[in-house]
């Protein structure tokens, strides 16, 4: 993988929030603490939906263990956390999947299929075409990156046809918002957010129109011992089993958690397709969830992130998620 591209998607992590997350984590939790579990979430219905129901239903205590979580603004700032030995699991979107493809971390429970990710356009700039030599925002690295690259390939058109700009997701609501660029890869809920000042903002593509199946995830440190993956994805896949069967309460225990209203996550899970945990364990023990990952793979080498596509049994740890489901 291109050592300039990892370097670009690390070097957008706010210092502030790094200062914060040793402050926090480091002190609460050594790394030989089998009974700390120091999470990272993305401040979404996708992100914090299994952590809220964990905590809310007490399943981390049930496990024997304790969850520290920690907000972050994208899968990459995360990934760099858990390198650094400062998170033990974090979360990512599909955008962000070429770091553990990377060797960056390990895939230990898919957790939903999402199609929030969208191109967007200032009022009139209704295409790709329309985009060209333009500035267009993007948190590099992430879903929002991968949705723009996604629609430039189907356009015939490469990154060199767009002035692109790195920008973090609230400098990117800000930016769209006071018209200083003129289209994003984004994602939603943030996208309503601009809604509320550019209400008649053109949606360009979206991952809705590939036909494709987009997994988010949650990943783990490559330090952390397989015994504690293996407590932690019980956890998750008892939270999952809960959010399918209770899909209006989760959404109550994720818009308390995230302080937003129950509205605003409801219209952030309509984007969110949730599987049963028997489902997973079966799409995983017949290899539908490793040609999910197969297939970003290949785009991701398309794009310049990896060198080559490795097999995804090297980061999914399919058979530690299959054995915690069958216990």
């Amino acid at each position: 993988m291109p050592r300039s591209t990892i370097r670009r998607a690390f070097t957008a992590v706010p210092v502030a929030l790094t200062l914060s997350l040793s402050a926090s984590a480091c002190s609460g939790s050594a790394s030989g603490d089998d009974n700390t579990v120091r999470f990272g979430y993305i401040g979404d219905y996708n992100g914090a939906s299994l952590l809220a129901i964990a905590e809310k239903q007490g399943l981390w205590k049930e496990a024997g263990l304790t969850a520290q979580v920690k907000s972050f603004n994208n899968g990459p700032v995360q990934i760099q956390a858990l390198t650094a030995g400062d998170l033990d699991y974090g979360y990512i979107g599909p955008g962000a999947m070429w770091l553990p493809a990377s060797g960056k971390s390990k895939v230990i429970a898919v957790n939903t299929l999402t199609y929030a990710d969208r191109v967007i356009g200032q009022p009139g700039v209704k295409s790709m075409k329309d985009l060209k030599g333009k500035r267009v925002g993007v948190p590099e690295g992430t879903s929002g990156d991968m949705v723009l690259n996604i629609a430039l390939e189907k356009a015939g058109m490469t990154a060199k046809d767009v002035e692109k700009v790195n920008m973090d997701p609230s400098t990117i609501v800000s930016a769209f918002s006071s018209g200083q660029i003129d289209g994003a890869g984004f994602f939603y809920p943030a996208i309503d957010t601009i809604k509320k000042k550019v209400p008649d903002l053109e949606e360009i593509a979206s991952t809705k129109d590939t036909g494709d199946a987009f997994p988010t995830a949650f990943v783990a440190g490559n330090k952390v011992p397989e015994e504690k993956n293996s407590k932690v994805i019980k956890v998750l896949q008892q939270a999952n089993d809960w959010r399918k069967q209770h899909p209006e309460e989760s959404i109550a225990l994720t818009a308390e958690m995230l302080e937003v209203t129950e509205a605003q996550t409801k219209a952030d899970a309509s984007h969110v397709e949730t599987l049963s945990t028997k489902d997973l364990a079966a799409k995983t023990e017949s290899g539908e969830v490793n040609a999910w990952l197969k297939k970003l793979g290949d785009f991701f080498v398309r794009n310049e992130q990896l060198d080559d596509n490795p097999d995804p049994g090297e980061y999914y740890d399919g058979d530690l998620y299959s054995q915690a489901y069958s216990k």
